[in-house]
């Protein structure tokens, strides 16, 4: 018997009383009473900004107005026309290097704690955290509550990859001093259209 299997069967031998698992099949997580009001309340909360895009508005020239000395934009989203870079044709994730605006699509957002679910659908998925700033494009009919309703809805694509994106990169984690941008965008906008 090897050693960890000698601790568990000491560990079960005194267990007294044993308890069957919760049922997590009807689990009820937070509703509130207008989610597009959460989420942009928490993406606030959490260091990031909300901008709701009008009927009409060019995307492109409201990043321009948003971000207005970025030189380097990454993107393969087709409405997105100001990128000079893309994420498809880069050939390597270093090439994403100096970035200055990253611009994603969402596929739903949780107004429980403003992630936005991102699926990987660019060859090179650094640019979802290289960029110095980082911009989604989220439709705003595409919240839900919370995240137990967001386990629910995530697909993988041929990628098989994807990460939940929640305002801009922090840590306090060296002498309780925020940073900004630790491992991440130093800011990230959320455009509801």
């Amino acid at each position: 018997m090897s050693k960890k299997e000698d601790i568990l069967s000491k560990f079960r031998k005194n267990i007294k009383q044993r308890f069957d698992m919760p049922d997590l099949t009807d689990i009820k997580g937070i509703k509130y009473p207008d989610t597009l009001k959460q989420f942009i309340s928490m993406t606030q909360s959490v260091g990031g900004k909300v901008v709701e895009v009008k009927p009409g508005q060019d995307i492109n020239a409201l990043i321009k107005e948003i971000y207005p000395d970025a030189k380097e934009i990454a993107s393969n989203l087709p409405e997105i026309t100001i990128a000079t870079r893309n994420p498809d044709t880069c050939g390597s994730p270093q090439a994403l290097n100096g970035t200055d605006v990253g611009v994603i699509k969402g596929v739903f957002g949780v107004a429980e704690n403003a992630c936005v679910w991102i699926p990987q659908t660019m060859v090179e998925k650094a640019v979802c955290f290289i960029s110095e700033n980082l911009i989604i494009l989220l439709d705003k009919t595409q919240i839900v509550d919370n995240m137990h309703e967001a386990y629910k809805r995530i697909e993988f694509n041929d990628y098989g990859y994807g990460s939940f994106i929640s305002g801009p990169s922090k840590t306090a984690d060296i002498a309780q001093v925020l940073v900004m941008g630790a491992q991440a965008a130093r800011s990230a906008t959320v455009l509801l259209i």
